[in-house]
């Protein structure tokens, strides 16, 4: 595997988007919109929807720009939501394969990639154009990539390595340099492919805009490596950070910023489990303070859409879903 700026310098891409017409399911959905939403629908895919609640909501976006979007799904049982989560990827991008002639996807650790196993599944393994796609990662442990807490490994081992993705379009971290050095070394690379344009600028921010950033959340609402009440959570110059303090080991890692992961075209944040609840209640309750934000309500898209994929218990505390 090509260090991550050796890598860029190299990247190419193309357009030659695949398609293969499948019949869609019935389920049943309840739908309770709190502002105007849209959503394509590509016709390539087979259609999961949530059994339960699907809640649009609208909030103001940036310098005046149109609202950014957000949705909540909520599923019953996992391979539902395991099957929704890899649909709304396929379709994103068929999509960007076919408008940009690339499709820049950003992974997280933790269970997110389980969920994503579908992908590696017929119809997708199949019809999907993997050679369009561009691999991230929103945050990395500091270790070895062979290293049991690596999510370059656990990706490898979850998911990439049963997809034909081109090695050269995975941007792994270079685990030979210091976490200083590597998220450098990181940074410089993206920086790279935004001038190559394999990865998109957003207008609004300047930052790089993925077309689709997946995240997960831990029970104290942390997300990538962006922990409650640590200094990082500020940086608001750098695409990527580290941090030598983890309350969560290993101590050392890389890790997006906010203004990288709020720059993107697409969210999707993957809570599931009761032990998420407490997060989630102060999240979407409504009743946040400004001055006790979780890293989670921070995640606010400035010119894109953003989706929480969710299940019962972690939503458990919230006695108005």
């Amino acid at each position: 595997m090509p260090n991550a700026t050796a890598a860029a310098a190299g990247a190419s891409h193309s357009l030659s988007p695949t398609t293969s017409r499948r019949s869609s399911p019935s389920s049943r959905i309840l739908t309770t919109p709190r502002g105007s939403l849209s959503c394509r629908l590509l016709s390539s895919f087979p259609s999961h929807s949530p059994v339960g609640l699907v809640s649009a909501m609208a909030s103001p976006g940036a310098a005046g720009e149109a609202a950014s979007r957000k949705k909540l799904l909520i599923f019953d049982a996992e391979k539902d939501l395991a099957a929704s989560l890899s649909e709304y990827t396929a379709r994103l991008s068929e999509k960007f394969a076919a408008e940009r002639g690339a499709f820049t996807v950003v992974l997280s650790g933790g269970s997110l990639i389980k969920a994503l196993r579908k992908l590696a599944e017929p119809p997708y393994l199949e019809v999907v154009d993997w050679s369009k796609w561009h691999v991230f990662w929103a945050d990395e442990r500091v270790v070895p990539k062979d290293h049991a807490d690596s999510n370059y490994k656990l990706s490898m081992d979850g998911f990439l390595s049963k997809v034909p993705v081109p090695a050269n379009h995975v941007y792994a971290m270079n685990d030979a340099l210091t976490v200083e050095g590597a998220a450098d070394d990181y940074e410089n690379c993206l920086k790279q492919l935004m001038k190559n344009g394999v990865i998109a600028v957003s207008p609004l921010t300047g930052f790089p805009k993925f077309d689709l950033m997946l995240l997960g959340m831990g029970p104290d609402g942390h997300i990538a490596s962006l922990f409650p009440g640590h200094p990082i959570i500020n940086e608001n110059q750098k695409l990527v950070t580290y941090v030598k303090d983890s309350p969560k080991p290993p101590p050392e890692r890389i890790t997006f910023t906010f203004p990288v992961i709020n720059s993107s075209a697409h969210i999707a944040l993957m809570v599931t489990g009761a032990g998420k609840a407490g997060a989630v209640h102060k999240a979407l309750s409504g009743n946040e303070s400004s001055s006790d934000l979780l890293p989670v309500e921070m995640v606010e898209p400035q010119d894109g859409e953003m989706t929480w994929f969710t299940d019962k218990p972690a939503m458990s505390m919230l006695s108005r879903i």
